[in-house]
This record gives C-alpha cells, structure tokens and sequence, in this order.
C-alpha cells in the first residue's frame, strides 16, 4: 500500500520536527492532499495508526485536507476548478492548460505540547 509508506514519511518528519521544538506529545497533523497527487485520502486515514504506532505521533489527529484541481488556460488565462478526469478550461473548454493545483501533498500544521503548552 503506498499510503503506509507515505504515513511513514510523514510521520518521520513529524518525529524531527517534535525533536527539534522539544515536544512531548503530537496532537494534531494537517495534510493537503490534491486530488492527483496519486494518495487516496481516505487510505491514507487508514494507513495512519499503523505507521504512527509507538511514535510521538500515536495519539495525533490525522486532518486531511482535500485540494481539488485547478487549471490556467494558456489560451483565456483562467483560472478555473475541474474535475481530476477532465483537465480542460472551465471558461472556454480548450485543452491547453496548466495545472496550479491539485498535485500536491503537503504536511501543512503540526500541533504538539511541549512542558508548556500546545504549539502550532
């Protein structure tokens, strides 16, 4: 499943990222997700608290945002969403388009307590 291995990744990153701000716990992790970005979101919910186990992020919160696909035609210079399946101009419905968006998946938001309090 290459959701496990992407809830490995991350949880990799979230682990130096507690190190390095002294954190105790994780409580929450926020991800963005495109819609061609190749991970199925909800596999990746799944996939999550077998990677995370006996990690700092055990008991974290998985938020998975969900980024649909955006295009810029280089014909009208819109900038329109569309479906995953259909990357055409949404204003003139040329095929001539870039993808701005919808590729990506980011680790967003890490949110952990440190002896003090909650960081973002």
């Amino acid at each position: 499943m290459h959701e496990l291995a992407v809830c490995q990744a991350l949880i990799e990153q979230v682990e130096r990222i507690a190190r390095e701000q002294g954190a105790r716990r994780v409580l929450s992790i926020t991800v963005s997700v495109g819609a061609l970005s190749g991970t199925e979101a909800r596999l990746l919910e799944h996939a999550y608290p077998i990677a995370a186990a006996g990690t700092v992020g055990a008991e974290a919160a998985l938020v998975v945002e969900s980024v649909p696909v955006t295009v810029r035609c280089r014909e009208c210079r819109a900038e329109t969403e569309v479906a995953p399946n259909r990357l055409l101009c949404g204003a003139c419905s040329d095929w001539h388009v870039d993808v701005v968006a919808g590729e990506e998946l980011l680790l967003r938001r890490v949110e952990f307590e440190t002896a003090g309090a909650a960081i973002h």
